[in-house]
């Protein structure tokens, strides 16, 4: 069995809904198809797909946004492309550039809604191999709070999926953020960390992130800054059962863990109360790299009962190749990887599981 947590399901229910953030896709005048959020331009796509639209485009052919974005809307496409990847369900969330924390509460709330009733309503085509992870507009953190209980008790949610950092002003130590964890340790489910492009936050100035580095880099450092902040802001001595799960490898969590844990208590100011290492029990990680070796070494230091299966299933940079793929690994631990730490993480039934091939019940 394999439970893909790290999957993004743009919508065309969710975009277009305010005119100056959107967030939309619009049509350049080379033909290319962009993602527009303000100011912000994604300057990122596959070279493939970039050339088959501007070809297009230079034989005159008229491309339809509308059209290009329909096949999102279609449960059966990824379904398919599940089965491609021997996938028996995904946990689906909004992609980063959707998270607004950069927008008012007046947006941010609804979109917020809006966003999670469209998934429920795509996972119901398939309820046995495709579940979601809630949105919140966390620079509100009270409303987020109201929206993760409604998202997980009423549509089903598996969890929250959150950026790295920067919500509104607000930072994962931030005491206004309380709220938030109160309410997923209420529901007992984790909160999915992904980074997002910082740059979507700079207005005018959005044309200077150079190189998508706020995306390329930026998501790892932010990630890497979550589990530093919570851990130095003692926020699991105040919620102790709350849970992580952090993707891209845990950003450079596994990597530089020795640093931090020798640096932490020559802190001027660190509010956990205990070990640095010993926070690791609230937290997960996924085995989203590009090589084997890394991968390997990430489960080493980890340990396989805090790894979970992500892909960043049909993003850019997405590994198509199975992920367990060359580890040296027991077969139970192989099984915790691919799908056992999800169900128990999430609480499901592998017996409820789809099976791949299936489509819909």
């Amino acid at each position: 069995m394999l439970i893909d947590l790290h999957a993004h399901a743009p919508h065309p229910d969710y975009y277009n809904q305010h005119p100056y953030w959107g967030p939309a896709f619009e049509l350049q005048s080379d033909g290319d198809i962009k993602l527009r959020v303000g100011d912000y331009v994604l300057r990122l796509g596959a070279p493939e797909r970039k050339a088959a639209l501007r070809a297009a485009h230079a034989r005159g052919e008229t491309l339809d946004v509308a059209e290009y974005m329909a096949k999102w809307k279609d449960p059966k496409v990824r379904l398919a492309g599940m089965d491609a990847a021997g996938q028996n369900a995904q946990v689906v969330s909004v992609p980063s550039h959707c998270y607004m924390y950069w927008a008012d509460a007046e947006f941010g709330v609804p979109f917020a809604q809006k966003a999670n009733d469209v998934l429920a309503e795509y996972c119901s085509a398939a309820p046995d191999r495709l579940m979601f992870w809630a949105h919140a507009p966390l620079n509100a953190p009270v409303e987020a709070a109201k929206e993760i209980r409604r998202a997980c008790k009423v549509l089903g949610a598996k969890g929250l999926v959150a950026g790295g950092s920067n919500f509104g002003g607000l930072e994962f130590d931030s005491p206004e953020m309380d709220p938030v964890w109160e309410a997923l340790c209420e529901v007992d489910l984790p909160m999915f960390v992904h980074g997002y492009n910082q740059s979507a936050t700079w207005g005018e100035n959005a044309d200077t992130d150079r190189y998508e580095t706020t995306a390329i880099v930026g998501m790892n450092y932010d990630e890497t800054k979550c589990f530093w902040y919570m851990i130095n802001g003692g926020v699991f001595d105040r919620f102790p059962d709350l849970k992580v799960y952090i993707t891209h490898g845990g950003g450079f969590v596994p990597y530089q863990l020795g640093r931090m844990e020798k640096t932490n208590p020559n802190l001027d100011i660190f509010h956990n109360k205990k070990p640095f290492r010993e926070y690791l029990r609230n937290f997960y990680f996924d085995v989203e790299l590009h090589e084997v070796p890394m991968r390997q070494a990430l489960v080493d230091v980890i340990g396989a009962d805090r790894v979970l299966y992500g892909s960043n299933f049909g993003g850019s940079d997405a590994v198509r190749d199975d992920l367990t793929d060359g580890l040296s690994l027991s077969d139970e631990d192989m099984q915790k990887i691919r799908w056992k730490n999800a169900c128990d993480l999430l609480h499901l039934d592998p017996e409820k599981i789809g099976k791949v091939g299936s489509g819909s019940k």
